[in-house]
């Protein structure tokens, strides 16, 4: 019995699906039946409840998950801490991110970690907010990024950095005379927003009713790019990260507008399991991108 097997059913049991434990560890879903076959052998008891209506441990099961947790995270301490005591920076993170951050954010900071630890690789999903949480308490990755972050009983968030947030129009529309404007004078505005199940969105929903602004959603998307796109052909102003459109204002095709009322910011950070033994090369990741604080 290897320690690569426990880790297998172990996935196996908290993501409940024979797919998504052999996406975590690089294998077949063959591959893993195998090994969960092996290990009924094994220790002679049926592990899992084969049922196409539900995924469930059995008793035997269970107690078998149980220890084997302990065992694996007691194999990662050790890896982690000879990594350490030889000062190895290697291996292997895998990331999963919401679409703004991995493709304005975290270009620099990934560049400047590489640049430092060339052995590293880094391996970069971009999900959906709620996809992140799930990658990461499922296992599927190991460190989430995300805006405005929830809370979570199995989850560590690390606090990032704070991005200002703006309204864009196109260059032509009569808000982009301004170099500021006050939230009222979005009132009545058609608006470009984003889908009503992301962070971001619920956030500008709180802030337009707190101010007591009402604009008129024309158009909804799941993600930043989309948002420009709309925005670039007038057919509504959006209130998006400011580092998200620096190139769009570069080229005159957005214009920018800063808001008053306050300063409105939008908070990034990092998720990781509270369960999980982080490497030196994860450590160091992290390090790297709260240098922007």
């Amino acid at each position: 019995m290897q320690i690569e097997s426990l880790k297998v059913f172990c996935d196996l049991a908290e993501t409940e699906s024979f797919t998504k434990a052999a996406q975590i560890n690089n294998v077949t879903q063959s591959a893993v039946s195998q090994q969960i076959s092996s290990l009924e052998r094994l220790f002679r008891s049926l592990l899992i409840e084969r049922s196409k209506k539900r995924f469930r441990l059995t008793r035997e099961g269970q107690v078998l998950y149980d220890y084997s947790k302990q065992m694996i995270h007691t194999y990662d301490g050790l890896q982690t801490r000879l990594q350490e005591i030889k000062e190895v920076i290697s291996g292997t993170i895998r990331v999963a991110t919401i679409y703004s951050i991995g493709l304005h954010d975290l270009p620099p900071y990934l560049k400047e970690f590489l640049k430092r630890y060339p052995t590293v690789n880094v391996h970069i999903e971009y999900r959906r907010a709620n996809q992140v949480y799930e990658d990461v308490i499922g296992n599927v990755v190991d460190l989430g990024l995300v805006a405005y972050p929830s809370r979570d009983s199995k989850l560590e968030i690390a606090p990032l950095r704070k991005e200002p947030l703006v309204l864009i129009c196109h260059p032509q529309h009569p808000l982009a005379k301004n170099k500021s404007v006050k939230l009222k004078a979005l009132s009545g505005q058609k608006f470009i927003g984003f889908e009503p199940d992301i962070p971001t969105r619920k956030a500008l929903d709180r802030i337009l009713r707190e101010h007591s602004v009402h604009v008129q959603h024309v158009m909804e998307f799941d993600n930043i790019e989309t948002v420009k796109r709309a925005v670039e052909i007038d057919a509504g102003v959006a209130i998006v990260p400011e580092g998200t459109v620096a190139q769009e204002v570069a080229k005159q095709t957005l214009a920018q507008v800063v808001l008053e009322n306050g300063e409105f910011h939008r908070p990034l950070a990092a998720l990781y399991k509270k369960t999980k033994v982080l490497s030196p090369a994860m450590k160091e990741f992290l390090a790297v991108l709260r240098e922007g604080q």
